[in-house]
């Protein structure tokens, strides 16, 4: 891919990532030429890669479209990356460092002190929280298992996903990494497995509510 095609990769997937390109928008080529500051080739090639890693849908008529995702797309999605973090946090019991250790206690103590703030901070939430994902991550050790969360993890829907919790979701969040560490502490893979993947879980389940939810008032209108 070249340069010019890297960028217009970028941008446009950041776009979709910060909500800016809603599901279901169409995306023409001319409009994201200018926005880019590339030619309709680069974002061409750019459109390409997108679709294949299920960023954006194509029509019958070849119209780009951001994705949309059903309930069963989401539940899907969140049921892979439970499999995927769960394993990833059963590897990580027997293999994660003393620094590791300190640092995911560090990091959880930093999303404590976000969501306690009269307003919660959850872009502090997020950024804290991805860390803590990716330290698990590093512990496990795969590179083919880095190389498929990755992807999942990126989604848009993964990424949305903590801005719909209320205040006791994102308890339940810290609680849960909480006893994520008693786990590791004890050095028990079960336990973390377990963990983890019910983590997942109730994220799927937060999402879907709040989903279904707005899906109802839209067709209600």
């Amino acid at each position: 891919m070249s340069r010019a095609s890297d960028r217009a990769y970028q941008e446009i997937r950041s776009r979709i990532l910060a909500g800016k390109l809603q599901p279901g928008a169409q995306l023409k080529e001319e409009e994201l030429a200018d926005v880019c500051g590339v030619s309709r080739t680069p974002v061409r090639d750019a459109l390409r890669r997108l679709e294949a890693e299920m960023f954006i849908t194509r029509s019958e008529s070849q119209r780009t479209f951001v994705a949309e995702w059903s309930v069963d797309d989401i539940d899907d999605m969140f049921t892979l990356r439970g499999m995927l973090e769960g394993h990833a946090a059963q590897r990580a019991a027997t293999r994660l460092n003393s620094e590791q250790l300190d640092e995911l206690g560090k990091v959880n103590s930093n999303i404590l002190v976000a969501i306690r703030a009269r307003n919660p901070d959850v872009q502090e939430f997020l950024q804290q929280n991805r860390r803590f994902h990716s330290v698990v991550l590093e512990a496990a050790s795969s590179a083919r298992l880095t190389m498929m969360l990755t992807k999942l993890i990126e989604q848009p829907i993964v990424m949305r996903t903590a801005l719909l919790y209320d205040g006791d979701q994102l308890q339940r969040s810290y609680l849960e990494h909480a006893e994520l560490l008693a786990a590791f502490e004890r050095r028990d893979p079960d336990w973390a497995q377990a963990v983890m993947t019910g983590h997942i879980r109730r994220a799927f389940h937060a999402y879907s509510d709040t989903y279904l939810k707005n899906l109802d008032s839209r067709q209600q209108r």
